[in-house]
């Protein structure tokens, strides 16, 4: 018996706008010069976000923490072509996307802090994904529901190139490729899972032709450009609006820092490898266009610089003198409303906290109605 042979071609496209001396190389999305003085704001706003959160961290004022200094691109490319009542799934490096995105950094700050009240009201944001790649079939579902809504909002997830490596990642594409899904997997490839470089996790020469299998499009971009970034979101939200199914972008990009304040990226990297992509990062490359185009200049830099320092300032004082949080807030933001076995939990924690205090009633309902 013989079978018929079929020949299969596939290839991933790529996206590239801007090189790294500034230089325009492909087509320019089209942004207004307030768009593109807008995109440099933010970019330059987080990284100063970043750095303070760094530095308070040091201090033991904030929990352990995950900097995202040389992604900025990314961070805010992703985002600013999201609406509003777009879905959006983040990983632990995107605190920055979450300010870019509308959420205060007073809450931001707050999650890091450990308080539950950090994403409270943020509106069509999840929490923050701790666990390495475990939300992307989250987005899947989300965009699955807008499906059978009939709603043309979109489900973004973004994750490292570590979480590719993860069981779940691949069932969420294989679950958007059935189902045509209105969903995009924007993979922040910044070459390194913690201590693992990027070819030890996969022999394929690419993340994103792994979504050729699920039958949906893989796309690389430029992710340490802003243009590539904003040109690649923008291509796939509006396919996935149009009903034609998902996307995975790989964003070329690289974390300058430390895979987390709890590492030390000088035991397994090169330096003559972070000075190369230095030379490539998403923040200076913006500059050079701007100046060249008449876009920018040093006041227009400081004054960014400024507000910045004052707004962040300001959250972390709101942030560390916000009244303590109550045990119910750690239960009552999980579900619409409290199951049967979180109430459960909640009166047993509650007990435990009686249990441990041996001093004055006042003292036991102050324990039992806060979280120290």
């Amino acid at each position: 018996m013989s079978s018929e042979q079929k020949e299969f071609n596939f290839s991933v496209n790529t996206i590239s706008v801007m090189d790294e001396n500034g230089k325009i190389v492909g087509e320019l999305p089209k942004l207004t010069n307030d768009e593109i003085k807008e995109l440099y704001k933010k970019m330059l706003t987080i990284r100063v976000y970043d750095e303070k959160t760094m530095k308070i961290q040091r201090q033991g004022r904030v929990g352990p923490y995950i900097s995202y200094t040389g992604q900025e691109a990314c961070q805010v490319g992703i985002v600013f072509t999201m609406r509003k009542d777009d879905w959006f799934f983040p990983t632990y490096r995107d605190s920055g996307a979450l300010y870019a995105r509308g959420m205060p950094l007073k809450d931001v700050l707050l999650y890091w802090m450990g308080d539950a009240r950090g994403f409270k009201n943020s509106e069509n944001n999840f929490p923050i994904c701790i666990p390495v790649g475990t939300h992307p079939p989250h987005a899947a579902g989300a965009a699955f529901a807008a499906k059978i809504k009939g709603k043309d909002y979109v489900s973004v997830a973004t994750f490292g190139d570590g979480a590719t490596s993860r069981g779940d990642f691949y069932e969420a594409m294989n679950f958007a490729g059935v189902f045509k899904l209105p969903v995009i997997f924007a993979v922040q490839n910044n070459q390194w899972a913690i201590s693992v470089p990027r070819n030890k996790q996969t022999a394929s020469q690419t993340i994103a032709q792994k979504a050729i299998a699920a039958g949906i499009e893989g796309i690389v971009a430029d992710g340490n450009d802003i243009f590539s970034v904003v040109k690649a979101m923008r291509y796939a939200i509006e396919k996935a609006r149009s009903g034609k199914g998902a996307t995975v972008i790989e964003f070329m990009t690289y974390r300058l820092g430390d895979h987390s304040s709890a590492d030390d990226q000088k035991k397994y990297r090169d330096p003559v490898e972070v000075e190369m992509w230095k030379k490539k990062e998403p923040i200076e490359r913006l500059k050079k266009f701007m100046l060249a185009k008449g876009l920018w200049n040093e006041k227009f830099e400081q004054d960014i610089i400024a507000e910045a320092t004052q707004t962040a300032e300001k959250a972390v004082a709101d942030a560390e003198n916000i009244p303590s949080q109550k045990l119910d807030e750690l239960f009552e933001n999980i579900f619409s409303e409290m199951t049967p076995n979180l109430k459960e939990e909640l009166e047993e924690l509650k007990e435990s906290y009686k249990d441990r205090s041996t001093e004055s009633t006042n003292k036991v309902e102050k324990i039992e109605g806060s979280f120290p």
